[in-house]
Protein backbone atom coordinates (compact mmCIF):
# COMPACT_ATOMS: atom_id res chain seq x y z
CA UNK A 1 0.00 0.00 0.00
CA UNK A 2 1.27 3.39 -0.87
CA UNK A 3 1.73 6.07 2.01
CA UNK A 4 -1.24 8.16 2.24
CA UNK A 5 -0.77 12.17 1.26
CA UNK A 6 -1.13 14.14 3.98
CA UNK A 7 -1.76 17.54 1.65
CA UNK A 8 -4.42 15.86 0.16
CA UNK A 9 -7.56 16.77 1.34
CA UNK A 10 -9.47 12.87 1.20
CA UNK A 11 -5.76 11.05 2.54
CA UNK A 12 -5.59 9.09 -0.91
CA UNK A 13 -2.85 7.23 -0.98
CA UNK A 14 -0.07 8.49 -3.74
CA UNK A 15 -0.13 7.64 -6.95
CA UNK A 16 3.61 5.70 -8.44
CA UNK A 17 4.44 5.19 -4.76
CA UNK A 18 5.25 2.43 -2.80
CA UNK A 19 5.45 1.50 0.85
CA UNK A 20 8.95 1.14 2.20
CA UNK A 21 9.79 -2.41 3.00
CA UNK A 22 12.72 -0.77 5.90
CA UNK A 23 12.21 -1.78 9.53
CA UNK A 24 13.11 0.57 12.29
CA UNK A 25 14.46 -1.57 14.90
CA UNK A 26 15.82 0.18 18.58
CA UNK A 27 18.73 0.65 18.76
CA UNK A 28 21.07 -2.19 20.08
CA UNK A 29 23.01 -1.53 23.47
CA UNK A 30 26.26 -3.05 23.99
CA UNK A 31 26.77 -5.48 27.23
CA UNK A 32 29.92 -6.94 29.17
CA UNK A 33 30.02 -9.30 31.55
CA UNK A 34 32.66 -9.96 34.31
CA UNK A 35 32.06 -12.80 36.64
CA UNK A 36 33.71 -12.10 39.92
CA UNK A 37 34.67 -15.64 41.88
CA UNK A 38 38.61 -16.43 43.03
CA UNK A 39 37.85 -20.12 42.34
CA UNK A 40 36.54 -19.63 38.68
CA UNK A 41 39.60 -16.92 37.89
CA UNK A 42 42.34 -20.13 39.55
CA UNK A 43 41.05 -22.48 36.91
CA UNK A 44 39.48 -24.97 40.20
CA UNK A 45 35.39 -24.17 39.10
CA UNK A 46 33.52 -23.45 35.68
CA UNK A 47 32.25 -20.66 35.23
CA UNK A 48 28.48 -21.19 34.98
CA UNK A 49 26.64 -17.66 35.60
CA UNK A 50 28.67 -15.76 32.64
CA UNK A 51 27.07 -17.77 30.18
CA UNK A 52 23.36 -17.48 31.66
CA UNK A 53 24.06 -13.80 31.92
CA UNK A 54 25.28 -13.31 28.25
CA UNK A 55 22.56 -15.94 26.86
CA UNK A 56 19.59 -13.45 29.02
CA UNK A 57 21.35 -10.24 27.65
CA UNK A 58 21.79 -11.73 24.16
CA UNK A 59 17.87 -12.84 24.38
CA UNK A 60 16.93 -9.28 25.31
CA UNK A 61 18.77 -7.45 22.08
CA UNK A 62 21.93 -6.54 23.80
CA UNK A 63 25.06 -7.52 22.16
CA UNK A 64 27.82 -9.07 24.26
CA UNK A 65 30.89 -7.27 23.60
CA UNK A 66 33.34 -8.88 26.28
CA UNK A 67 33.32 -11.44 28.97
CA UNK A 68 35.75 -11.67 31.81
CA UNK A 69 36.89 -12.87 34.80
CA UNK A 70 38.43 -11.77 37.68
CA UNK A 71 39.04 -12.96 41.26
CA UNK A 72 36.65 -12.05 44.82
CA UNK A 73 38.33 -8.86 46.24
CA UNK A 74 37.43 -4.73 46.48
CA UNK A 75 40.42 -3.85 43.99
CA UNK A 76 40.16 -6.56 41.48
CA UNK A 77 36.24 -5.06 41.27
CA UNK A 78 37.60 -1.50 40.94
CA UNK A 79 40.44 -2.13 38.48
CA UNK A 80 38.13 -4.30 36.17
CA UNK A 81 35.33 -1.98 36.17
CA UNK A 82 37.16 1.08 35.93
CA UNK A 83 38.61 -0.77 32.70
CA UNK A 84 35.45 -1.34 31.08
CA UNK A 85 33.95 1.42 31.73
CA UNK A 86 36.37 3.48 29.77
CA UNK A 87 34.61 5.34 27.02
CA UNK A 88 32.24 2.75 27.06
CA UNK A 89 28.46 3.51 26.38
CA UNK A 90 26.72 0.31 27.49
CA UNK A 91 25.59 -2.24 30.70
CA UNK A 92 28.30 -4.14 32.78
CA UNK A 93 27.04 -6.57 34.57
CA UNK A 94 28.95 -8.38 37.60
CA UNK A 95 27.99 -11.75 38.76
CA UNK A 96 29.33 -12.89 41.92
CA UNK A 97 30.79 -11.91 45.22
CA UNK A 98 27.07 -9.95 46.68
CA UNK A 99 26.48 -11.93 49.38
CA UNK A 100 27.49 -12.88 53.03
CA UNK A 101 31.01 -14.48 52.63
CA UNK A 102 34.32 -13.33 53.95
CA UNK A 103 35.53 -12.73 50.44
CA UNK A 104 32.25 -11.34 48.87
CA UNK A 105 33.31 -7.31 48.07
CA UNK A 106 31.63 -6.54 44.66
CA UNK A 107 29.39 -4.15 46.32
CA UNK A 108 32.45 -2.18 47.98
CA UNK A 109 34.12 -2.48 44.49
CA UNK A 110 31.93 -1.20 42.85
CA UNK A 111 30.65 1.82 45.05
CA UNK A 112 34.34 3.52 44.53
CA UNK A 113 33.99 2.89 41.05
CA UNK A 114 30.61 4.82 40.21
CA UNK A 115 30.04 8.26 39.85
CA UNK A 116 26.26 7.88 40.82
CA UNK A 117 24.23 4.92 42.45
CA UNK A 118 20.93 3.81 41.28
CA UNK A 119 19.38 2.74 44.09
CA UNK A 120 15.78 1.53 42.77
CA UNK A 121 17.45 -0.74 40.15
CA UNK A 122 19.16 -2.49 43.33
CA UNK A 123 15.95 -2.55 45.41
CA UNK A 124 14.04 -3.76 42.13
CA UNK A 125 16.69 -6.72 41.94
CA UNK A 126 16.09 -7.41 45.51
CA UNK A 127 12.32 -7.66 45.51
CA UNK A 128 12.33 -10.12 42.72
CA UNK A 129 13.24 -13.22 45.11
CA UNK A 130 12.76 -13.73 49.11
CA UNK A 131 16.28 -14.38 48.78
CA UNK A 132 16.95 -11.15 47.01
CA UNK A 133 17.36 -9.78 51.17
CA UNK A 134 20.23 -11.53 51.61
CA UNK A 135 21.75 -9.35 48.26
CA UNK A 136 24.12 -6.71 48.94
CA UNK A 137 24.25 -5.94 44.90
CA UNK A 138 24.55 -2.12 44.05
CA UNK A 139 23.63 -0.22 40.93
CA UNK A 140 25.20 2.65 39.39
CA UNK A 141 26.70 4.56 37.03
CA UNK A 142 30.43 5.50 35.59
CA UNK A 143 29.96 8.03 32.77
CA UNK A 144 27.73 6.63 30.01
CA UNK A 145 27.69 2.74 31.44
CA UNK A 146 25.15 1.46 33.62
CA UNK A 147 27.04 -1.07 36.41
CA UNK A 148 24.54 -4.11 37.98
CA UNK A 149 25.46 -6.28 40.42
CA UNK A 150 24.06 -9.59 40.51
CA UNK A 151 24.35 -12.96 42.03
CA UNK A 152 26.82 -15.67 41.76
CA UNK A 153 23.94 -17.73 41.39
CA UNK A 154 22.91 -18.37 37.23
CA UNK A 155 18.86 -18.81 38.17
CA UNK A 156 19.37 -15.63 40.76
CA UNK A 157 21.52 -13.87 38.47
CA UNK A 158 18.94 -13.92 35.98
CA UNK A 159 16.22 -12.90 37.71
CA UNK A 160 17.96 -10.17 38.71
CA UNK A 161 18.21 -9.19 35.32
CA UNK A 162 14.53 -9.84 34.30
CA UNK A 163 13.84 -7.44 37.13
CA UNK A 164 15.30 -4.30 35.37
CA UNK A 165 15.90 -5.54 31.88
CA UNK A 166 12.96 -3.33 30.65
CA UNK A 167 14.04 0.16 32.02
CA UNK A 168 17.88 -0.27 31.00
CA UNK A 169 17.67 0.92 27.26
CA UNK A 170 15.99 3.99 28.47
CA UNK A 171 18.46 4.46 31.24
CA UNK A 172 21.79 3.64 28.51
CA UNK A 173 19.67 6.16 26.36
CA UNK A 174 19.43 8.94 29.10
CA UNK A 175 23.59 8.59 29.69
CA UNK A 176 24.23 8.99 26.46
CA UNK A 177 22.52 12.54 26.59
CA UNK A 178 19.22 11.33 25.07
CA UNK A 179 15.90 13.08 26.34
CA UNK A 180 13.14 10.90 25.74
CA UNK A 181 10.74 12.43 27.57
Amino acid sequence: MAPLCHGCPDGQPRPGRRRSRLRYREPVHEAKVVTVSDSVHAGERKDRTGPHVVTFLEGHGFTVVSVDVVPDGVESVAQVLRSLTDRFHGLVVTAGGTGFSPTDHTPEGTRISVDRLAPGLAEAMRAVNPLGRLSRGVAGTVGASLVVNVPGSPNGAVECLGAIVDVVPHALDLLAGGRPH
